[in-house]
């Protein structure tokens, strides 16, 4: 079993930045990703970006790179998304979540078991 409890969420112009944290107890070794998911319109929830709990490789969708970045640490047991240069239409609800998988990358949100309650990031134009 894995828990996951996310923070960092909230208000924030355009262009600013936000960094969300997930901390993660319970059997987080082995072939475990993270990954961070949102809404969207037409999906339950969509990829955003993923990493290797134990080897820290990332991958991220399209339509965030070069603006986020995913980071782990692991003696503490926390991921994070770093945002940079939001934009209105980032506005949503952010889900980090726990895959045990040896594929990669993990980007269907079937794909993970354990899944936190979710941090609301609310971008103004």
């Amino acid at each position: 079993q894995v828990q996951l409890v996310e923070s960092g969420g909230g208000l924030v112009q355009a262009g600013g930045s936000l960094r969300l944290s997930c901390a993660a107890s319970g059997r987080t070794t082995g072939s475990y990703r993270m990954g961070w998911f949102r809404p969207a319109p037409g999906k339950e929830r969509e990829f955003v970006a993923a990493i290797g709990w134990t080897t820290g490789t990332t991958y991220c969708a399209d339509s965030v790179k070069g603006r986020f970045t995913i980071s782990n640490t692991y003696a503490t047991s926390t991921v994070y998304l770093q945002m940079n240069r939001l934009k209105p239409e980032d506005t949503a609800v952010y889900y980090c979540a726990a895959a045990y998988a040896r594929s990669w990358p993990n980007i269907a949100p079937a794909e993970y078991q354990y899944w936190g309650q979710g941090t609301q990031v609310t971008v103004s134009s």
